[in-house]
């Protein structure tokens, strides 16, 4: 940052020409405009594996997609609270996610 030397305002660039903000002021030497930045520290990136977080319990089930016989499941509360609670199967093998209500 540059400072005007009669009033002490700030040098602004206007159309390529340097002057006082405050006093209006040209100046005449050449302003030299530097950015930089330096990272020091690198951060990593965790990978997930979705399977190694996968603590639901497995039942003999059929998947409607691929048939195998092995599925996840898990219950969520998806109606009223007077309605019995909605149950979730998701496929061992293909992935596919389908749902029961009792």
């Amino acid at each position: 940052m540059e400072f005007c030397q009669k009033c002490g305002g700030i040098i602004m660039l206007k159309e390529g020409k340097a002057a006082c903000a405050s006093c209006g002021a040209r100046i005449n030497k050449k302003l030299k405009i530097e950015a930089g930045e330096k990272i020091t520290q690198h951060r990593t990136v965790a990978i997930i594996n979705e399977d190694a977080e996968n603590i639901y319990p497995v039942v003999d089930m059929i998947c409607p997609k691929c048939k195998n016989k092995k599925a996840y499941f898990w219950t969520t509360q998806t109606r009223a609270s007077d309605e019995s609670e909605t149950k979730f199967y998701k496929c061992v093998k293909c992935k596919h996610t389908w749902r029961k209500y009792r």
